[in-house]
């Protein structure tokens, strides 16, 4: 699996190893131009926020072939794109989440054999601070429309309702990286494409030059849909065991016969035929009982194969796992040493360290990550039959049969302005009944008291986009499972109530760690630093 300089190969052959299996090329007769004369520069950037996961291997083998066409290619680690991409990497992990990717990036490439020696590597603040970078952000800044900015990150800086003014400066900084990389191509994922236009329309305005844009399709995740470092099952991380890696690929979307949307599928077409030596085959073993072994020299043979059924999901899988097993097992490897393990655990705490973390009565950590906070979506809601002061109402949380949930809201929220509204559940206390009818859950609100001792309440606000049943997490803790149910004896919700409160900016926080789906942010309306319960 190896990467090979050729430098008698004709612009024709270098253009159709740049640009296979991509998805569009802006600015293709540029590129054919450019070659007639010398070599493409090309970079590519990540922004350092969540862990690097198997999709990095599909940027990594196009970098792979950029570098057989004999290109000169720049890797640039945006870390000042990450803080500016809501929600994402707070200052303080930045410099470590920097480090582990470069770590992970250059362990990924040496596992697919590119050479490092034919690569440059830069960080975002080493020249993104300077004077003259800054100088040209506030030039850009001014001939930039708000609508235009918004609009070119809408697929890649994180959305939400009140977006922060950090967001719509992001694309202006990776429109600004091209001339400051002093390169003629940026590659990155179709889901760039609004970026590269908005840099297309703008660079010129400052008087630099338009350049040319390299899209990869999005690869779908293992449970369908794109693969995400947030998701847990849509994708194998890096540092995944074997069992790890099994167990995932079991669980993946690869109902038989459908080729779209098929992870397992996207892997094999955008990696690992990326990837084989010349002459060797693909191979799906399998126990002679079933047929024997199948060999594939072309991924178009593979895919033919599986949609019509004469390859069993479960074959796939299993071969698939030992193909990426063989490009993580040189990671695994790397990763073993003291100060590489140090580094992992410091860049993605499981709880974050700088936390004031206990343990429960039974040794436990007490992270939010145990408490399992979902959106909910009112569909019915009465007085209590028995008390005045108390709603019951019907929510959906995604489940076959919606729960009931009993309130105190009565005095703070009417009948109407509740049905149909969104709302935030704790949904793994244990059950009580009040006043005889069991309540499964808890609607979450701000809650400040004013200068009379008098309460007021908002309800909390799931991010518009927010579907019932969509987990909310806290940022920074995302890993672990929540509690299948709390244990009320050892006070877990108590414990960890006492650090839920509303921002100056009313967004939800646990210790200054922000609530969010993926569609974004957890607010409430007006209330600031006020408890959540």
């Amino acid at each position: 699996m190896g990467v090979e300089e050729n430098k008698t190969v004709t612009a024709e052959t270098k253009i159709k190893t740049i640009t296979r299996n991509l998805q569009e090329v802006l600015g293709e007769d540029k590129l054919k131009s450019i070659l007639t004369e010398r070599d493409v520069k090309i970079y590519w950037g990540t922004a350092t926020t969540g862990r690097p996961h198997i999709a990095y291997f599909v940027p990594m083998t196009k970098i792979g072939d950029f570098l057989k066409a004999g290109c000169e290619v720049t890797i640039l680690f945006a870390d000042l794109h990450a803080y500016l991409d809501n929600m994402k990497a707070p200052w303080e992990l930045l410099a470590l989440r920097t480090k582990y990717y470069e770590h992970s990036i250059k362990a990924m490439l040496e596992s697919i054999g590119v050479p490092l020696d034919k690569l440059k590597f830069i960080r975002g603040t080493d020249y993104q601070l300077t004077r003259e970078y800054t100088l040209d952000m506030y030039r850009l800044s001014s001939v930039i429309t708000e609508h235009d900015a918004k609009k070119a990150g809408a697929e890649v800086v994180k959305q939400v309702e009140h977006p922060l003014l950090s967001g719509l400066l992001y694309p202006g900084l990776q429109a600004l990286d091209e001339e400051y990389l002093k390169v003629d191509a940026q590659f990155g994922g179709i889901d760039q494409r609004k970026i590269f236009t908005f840099a297309e329309k703008y660079l010129p305005q400052l008087g630099y030059a338009k350049r040319i844009h390299l899209m990869n399709p999005m690869v779908p995740g293992l449970a369908g849909g794109k693969m995400s470092s947030s998701e847990e099952d849509s994708k194998i991380d890096l540092l995944d065991s074997p069992e790890a890696v099994k167990k995932k690929l079991k669980k993946a979307f690869c109902e038989p016969g459908n080729t779209s949307d098929n992870g397992v599928l996207a892997f094999s077409k955008h990696v690992i035929f990326s990837i084989l030596e010349p002459n060797e085959k693909f191979i799906v073993w399998r126990d002679e009982s079933n047929g024997g072994n199948i060999e594939f020299e072309r991924y178009e043979e593979l895919e033919k194969c599986f949609a019509s059924q004469e390859l069993h999901p479960g074959d796939l899988k299993s071969s698939v796992e030992v193909y990426i097993n063989r490009l993580l097992n040189p990671i695994r490897k790397i990763f073993q040493t003291p100060e590489l393990k140090k580094l992992a655990a410091s860049a993605y705490p499981p709880p974050n360290k700088n936390s004031k973390i206990s343990e429960d009565a039974g040794g436990d950590v007490l992270s939010p990550h145990r408490l399992d906070i979902r959106v909910g979506k009112i569909i019915q809601v009465s007085r209590h039959p028995d008390a005045d002061a108390l709603y019951v109402q019907h929510v959906d949380l995604g489940e076959k049969e919606p729960r009931t949930i009993v309130s105190g809201l009565v005095q703070y929220v009417s009948e109407s302005e509740l049905l149909h509204q969104n709302v935030v559940v704790l949904c793994n206390l244990k059950p009580v009944k009040m006043r005889g009818i069991e309540s499964c859950g808890m609607i979450l609100c701000a809650s400040i008291e004013d200068g009379e001792n008098k309460k007021i309440l908002e309800l909390l606000t799931p991010p518009s986009g927010s579907n019932p049943g969509d987990r909310i997490l806290v940022d920074n803790y995302e890993i672990g499972e929540p509690d299948t149910q709390l244990n009320p004896k050892k006070k877990i919700w108590e414990k960890l109530q006492m650090d839920l409160k509303t921002s100056s900016t009313c967004e939800a926080m646990w210790q200054g760690n922000c609530l969010y789906t993926t569609a974004g942010k957890v607010t409430c309306k007006s209330l600031k630093h006020a408890a959540i319960k």
